[in-house]
């Protein structure tokens, strides 16, 4: 089998990168959002805090909310023709 060479952020430099202008101090109202089940939601990564990051594959993708899972979501989304669930920490979502 052969061995993998990287890790899970690996070749992420532009994609996990955050503007000049929202680096910093992150905001506490974004770490503690609520979300209500069937609410439409943004995968949009927050780099400073790893906990319940998803893929960086999953990068820009939009979700539904489908349940909660500690103080995670479950997020329902399309991955070429596949359902997946995925559970991110709030912190890397946005409401649509």
């Amino acid at each position: 089998m052969v061995k993998r060479i990287g890790g899970f952020r690996r070749k992420t430099r532009n994609k996990l990168k955050k503007p000049a202008n929202t680096k910093g101090k992150i905001s506490i109202r974004n770490y503690l959002q609520q979300f209500k089940v069937g609410e439409k939601v943004l995968l949009k990564a927050e780099p400073a805090i790893q906990n319940g990051m998803y893929f960086p594959r999953f990068h820009s993708k939009t979700g539904i909310v489908k349940g909660k899972k500690g103080s995670c979501y479950e997020i329902n989304i399309t991955d070429g023709k596949k359902e997946k669930i995925l559970i991110i920490h709030p912190v890397h979502l946005k409401r649509l």
